[in-house]
């Protein structure tokens, strides 16, 4: 690899800085560098060039899948109408694959009500929140439904299916026709655009087929970011040095709180294999019980929790007490605030995506997208946790908002530390950076993805 030269940046709120990278890794970073002669130039024309943004919590193989998949949500489909046309336009002929249902569309979908929209070809339909797969007649006979034993099941007081399946995504794969993992070259190239060059995927339990696809995407570069995963089992290897086992991931189901000395349990064994947490919480029960069992299971440096959706004033102090990061998505405030406006306990609305609260708390926080949940854009998710106004303009919890320098921050922290300091640009530090077409100050003022002009990984620009 020829070193690469980056001159005339702004870095730390210096202008006209150059910065030399070699073999990854930065160098070199001061004014009047010497230009190796076999070195690549490139010009930041007074652009800031800050470390690239990790995304602390995603889910690879959604993402992609969403992409080939029917929209049954807003913005595009509002009415049981529309997504009665959104089915009949699917392409092909076999199983159509819904993503995005939230019930302002047409209420809480079963397969009879499914069928009246589309009951000629096996259709599954993921709710919005993706706890849940809503399945026409036609698909619950495809995957034997009347004769399933697990729990996500969901019955009617005749012990019959209602089409709906909750937390079963595995046991819902494996009855389906046997397909490949989704191509992720579409999305790691669209990670790029946005200057991500660090990620987690949160997808609890991946099978094999799912962590080969994962990390053979990664070596042949259609995912060219670091990685971590979350749902790596405790006794899995992985075989390559940018990809890592995070976290064990944990899900506290809304939809069925967890026996609290089995949780106690499933966190012992993370710890004793030396992994730390990653508690999937999204409601008040779901945390307390976690604080419960943390207290009885104790807790181990990296123990994080997912989302936050919900976290009671009360219960910051004890997040600090006992050292836990908190990985939220204030993006979900813009993409479906006026659902949370319309839905949540005006009570609870103070306690949804906490940001200020926890930071002035000195509980470590890190900024995601949750994606294909919440926008993949991490400006995005940055201009929502500085405006936490919602798609009616109504702001949501204007007391948690933070600077657009502060939710940068959050997205800047390392991959395996992701409540810490943000990274910077610095001698030694890994050539993971972005090139902004203006000085950083600018580009925060209004943050989009525009400003992103060129991201460089491991000292590559891409």
């Amino acid at each position: 690899m020829n070193p690469l030269l980056i001159r005339d940046v702004e870095v730390e709120g210096r202008s006209g800085v150059e910065v030399l990278i070699r073999e990854g890794v930065i160098v070199a970073v001061d004014s009047g560098l010497a230009v190796p002669g076999t070195a690549e130039v490139l010009d930041g024309h007074g652009g800031a060039l800050i470390p690239g943004l990790h995304d602390h919590h995603l889910h690879l193989h959604a993402a992609a899948a969403q992409r080939m998949s029917v929209q049954c949500g807003p913005p595009h489909v509002r009415s049981r109408g529309d997504l009665a046309g959104a089915l009949a336009a699917a392409p092909g002929d076999g199983w159509i694959r819904g993503v995005g249902y939230i019930e302002s569309v047409a209420g809480l979908l079963d397969s009879a009500e499914l069928d009246r929209m589309c009951a000629t070809r096996p259709v599954r339909i993921q709710h919005r929140s993706g706890a849940m797969w809503m399945l026409n007649t036609a698909a619950a006979a495809l995957v034997r439904l009347d004769g399933a034993d697990h729990p996500g099941v969901e019955r009617d007081e005749r012990g019959r299916p209602t089409g709906r399946v909750w937390r079963a995504d595995d046991w819902l794969r494996d009855r389906l026709p046997t397909t490949a993992p989704p191509p992720l070259d579409v999305l790691g190239a669209e990670l790029t655009r946005f200057g991500v060059t660090g990620i987690t995927d949160a997808t609890p339990d991946l099978s094999a087929s799912s962590l080969d696809a994962i990390v053979d995407a990664h070596l042949c570069g259609a995912v060219p970011q670091r990685m971590r995963l979350l749902g790596v089992p405790l006794d899995h290897k992985l075989p390559t040095g940018t990809v890592d086992s995070g976290p064990f991931k944990i899900v506290l189901a809304d939809s069925g709180l967890p026996d609290l000395d089995a949780l106690v349990a499933t966190i012992r064994g993370a710890h004793t294999a030396g992994r730390a947490i990653a508690a999937h919480c999204v409601t008040r029960e779901a945390l307390l019980i976690l604080l419960v069992a943390l207290d009885e299971a104790g807790t181990a440096p990296g123990d994080r929790i997912e989302h936050g959706a919900l976290i009671p004033a009360e219960t910051i102090a004890q997040l600090r007490g006992r050292g836990l990061t908190v990985v939220t998505q204030p993006g979900f405030l813009a993409h479906r605030g006026d659902d949370y406006l319309r839905d949540v306990d005006p009570r609870d609305l103070p306690d949804l995506y906490r940001c200020r609260s926890l930071l002035d708390g000195h509980v470590p926080v890190a900024m995601s997208s949750d994606a294909p949940y919440g926008p993949l854009d991490p400006w995005a998710v940055i201009a929502a946790a500085t405006t936490r106004r919602c798609p009616t303009g109504e702001i949501v919890g204007p007391a948690e908002r933070i600077a657009p320098s502060e939710a940068l921050d959050r997205y800047l922290a390392p991959l395996d530390d992701p409540g810490g300091p943000a990274r910077t640009v610095c001698v030694g530090a890994d050539a993971d950076l972005v090139l902004l077409d203006a000085p950083l100050t600018e580009a925060l003022a209004s943050p989009h993805a525009d400003p992103v002009r060129a991201t460089v990984i491991r000292g590559e620009v891409r």
